[in-house]
């Protein structure tokens, strides 16, 4: 009994998700038409029913009050959590007590990161993103709804099994050795030659990674790139897995994964077929690096599928930049087989003017918001850049007569004798500027408008996947790689002296909120599945602890509080935050701020919050380069607290040495 629907203030709907349980009832309800072609419709006049009296509530609240009620329940136990983004309000139900409010509330924040993915400044302009949500055609509203309920599915699902998304950090691969070579192959190969070849259509590759299911086997970003933040990398994640999806524990066997979990040697790839030129001196590495035109036999090509019919077709995705926070690049997704995928992303060629779209769309929202406070005049013209300061560079990109008509207008109000000048009568004017700036910015970036010219040649791609398939020996260690991505570390793999430091630590998850990075044994619970933690109900019950343990540290979390402690019958939970410089040395324990009920939950593809809470602390150590660090534990009972104090110090200490975890 699951929803999720988006709606703007005339309680037109532009997006809903449910599940089938859901929809039953709404047919049910309403007795919707089961007559071939009427489905579809019929269902959306009845959603549509079902939700407008509370979006006329709402909207009537936001008028009157200028507050809103984020959550209420019904008399049949169902929640509804409610949040107002801009003009759009999104509405999120549960009705069989599989989530709580909290978890309604990220699965909305979740939902605007996704459109704000797939639809950058358009998102500004409620006009705009209901042109975009909610096409005319009735077959394309159809397709880009299949989308983003997939995305909506795809997410929950890693959410629900995937420890990296449980915390939202991304989870490496633990081979140094492969990483590296890796690494080196995306910098002097692929990026390179892609980058100076002349098919490129403008394009520049900027960020290039490939991913083992969910797991980071390399990355790598050109030295102009600005850094992928980490709320961006997730969402790339759930894009990657929705054309791609993980086949988790469908191919195992318990003798498999019994075999997987003996350490540092569980896998061993055959060996590569003889060079057919053997040089003298040093050992080979990992895998060396060939010409990827030499061509491969008919049968090893036969294992590289493409699940996709238009692999030349990039995605249109709008990522945080220096210069812009919703930043449009090109994202192409090539499979290297089955569960490995090879990610570029790419600089469009008129990408400046995204940025001069968001510089003058942010100084009009400060002149609004100044004139909404009461500013007028000069007072409403200050901070930096001023209109003033713009007026010329406003005056070279304008181009459009739509957009020059609106700015007359304001030219004519704002600066001219006979205008009303700074003052509140301005707001119309204003408000129509930031409107026609975003309709520029959907003009150039709109996905309807990537035309074949607006991407990588077919071949220079076809040539980019070849180059990574042809790398000697790397497709010998595939099957190691997928064995690898669902049991990466395992308590069974660490060393004797580990496990005998630390008696009855059934689990822990360590995350560095800086980098955006985690480590924690695998969780691997299917009816089959045989793991250290055993089989079946005992395992499933083992990780249900730690997703509470997750839950309840984030609710505590949001508090205020940076350690908890408690007991749950025979189990010992423990959570700690802290902070460190560069060098290692932990920093001094201090009051952090608690979020408001009605705030952002805690994570990094909701709204980054550690990245606020490293901002609110580096105030008092403005000199240094923080580090926060995350590290979550599940003890035996039995233990003395006072003992799994002290596990839980020297465990954090183990796992920040570089050579217990090199990629952290």
């Amino acid at each position: 009994m699951k929803c999720l629907l988006v709606a703007n203030e005339s309680a037109e709907v532009l997006f809903y998700w449910t599940d089938t349980e859901f929809e039953q009832q709404v047919q049910k309800q309403y007795g919707v038409s089961q007559e071939e072609g009427e489905g579809l419709p019929a269902f959306e006049d009845s959603i549509n029913t079902l939700f407008a009296p509370i979006i006329i509530s709402c909207s009537t609240m936001v008028d009157r009050l200028m507050d809103n009620y984020t959550s209420f329940s019904t008399e049949n136990n169902h929640i509804y959590v409610l949040h107002q983004f801009e003009e759009c309000l999104y509405i999120a139900v549960n009705g069989d007590g599989d989530e709580t409010e909290e978890d309604l509330k990220r699965k909305i924040y979740v939902m605007k990161k996704l459109i704000e993915i797939m639809f950058g400044m358009v998102t500004l302009s409620g006009a705009l993103l209901r042109k975009e949500m909610r096409p005319r055609d009735t077959e394309q509203r159809n397709r880009l709804w299949k989308k983003l309920r997939s995305l909506l599915e795809t997410y929950s699902r890693l959410r629900e099994n995937d420890q990296s998304f449980l915390v939202e950090a991304v989870e490496r691969l633990i081979h140094p050795t492969l990483c590296e070579q890796c690494i080196e192959f995306l910098e002097r190969r692929l990026v390179q030659q892609i980058n100076s070849n002349m098919d490129r259509a403008g394009e520049e590759v900027l960020h290039a990674f490939i991913l083992v299911q969910t797991k980071m086997l390399a990355f790598y970003s050109s030295r102009s790139a600005s850094s992928l933040s980490n709320s961006d990398l997730l969402a790339l994640i759930i894009l990657v897995q929705d054309l791609y999806p993980s086949k988790t524990g469908l191919d195992d066997t318990p003798e498999e994964l019994e075999n997987s979990s003996i350490p540092d040697v569980f896998y061993t790839p055959e060996p590569s077929p003889p060079e057919r030129e053997s040089g003298e001196g040093d050992s080979p590495p990992v895998f060396q690096f060939v010409d990827p035109d030499v061509q491969m036999a008919e049968d090893s090509l036969q294992t590289l599928e493409v699940p996709t019919s238009d692999p030349s077709a990039p995605s249109r995705v709008f990522l945080e930049a220096k210069e812009c926070p919703m930043m449009p690049h090109s994202m192409y997704c090539l499979s290297l087989c089955p569960g490995i995928t090879v990610v570029l992303l790419t600089k469009i060629p008129n990408s400046h003017v995204a940025v001069s779209a968001y510089c003058f769309l942010e100084t009009f929202v400060k002149l609004e918001k100044r004139l909404c406070e009461g500013h007028e005049g000069a007072a409403a013209m200050r901070g930096q850049p001023s209109i003033q300061e713009q007026r010329s560079k406003l005056e070279k990109f304008i181009k459009t007569s739509q957009l020059q008509n609106v700015w007359t207008d304001f030219k004519n109000k704002a600066f001219s004798r006979s205008g009303s000048g700074f003052t509140r009568d301005l707001l119309p004017s204003c408000r129509n500027m930031k409107t026609q700036l975003c309709g520029v910015y959907r003009q150039f970036f709109a996905t309807e408008c990537m035309g074949s010219s607006q991407r990588l040649a077919p071949h220079l791609q076809e040539r980019a996947l070849n180059m990574v398939q042809y790398v000697e020996k790397l497709m010998h260690w595939k099957d190691f790689l997928l064995v690898k991505s669902k049991r990466n570390i395992t308590m069974v793999s660490y060393p004797t002296d580990f496990k005998n430091k630390f008696p009855g630590l059934i689990h822990f998850i360590y995350v560095d909120r800086s980098d955006g990075r985690m480590i924690a044994p695998s969780l691997n619970v299917t009816d089959h599945a045989v793991s250290e933690l055993g089989k079946g109900p005992l395992a499933d019950f083992i990780k249900s602890k730690v997703w509470s343990l997750v839950a309840t540290a984030q609710q505590y979390l949001q508090k205020g509080y940076t350690t908890v402690t408690l007991r749950d019958g025979d189990y010992f939970y423990c959570y700690f935050l802290w902070f460190e410089n560069e060098t290692g040395y932990k920093l001094e324990v201090i009051d952090i701020p608690s979020s408001p009920d009605d705030g952002a939950p805690v994570g990094m593809l909701t709204c980054d919050y550690y990245r606020k809470l490293l901002r609110y602390y580096s105030k008092k150590h403005q000199n240094e380069v923080l580090k926060c660090y995350e590290l979550f534990t599940v003890h035996l009972g039995v233990i003395p607290s006072e003992y799994i104090l002290q596990h839980c110090s020297q465990l954090a200490r183990k796992l920040w040495e570089p050579s217990r975890i090199p990629l952290l």
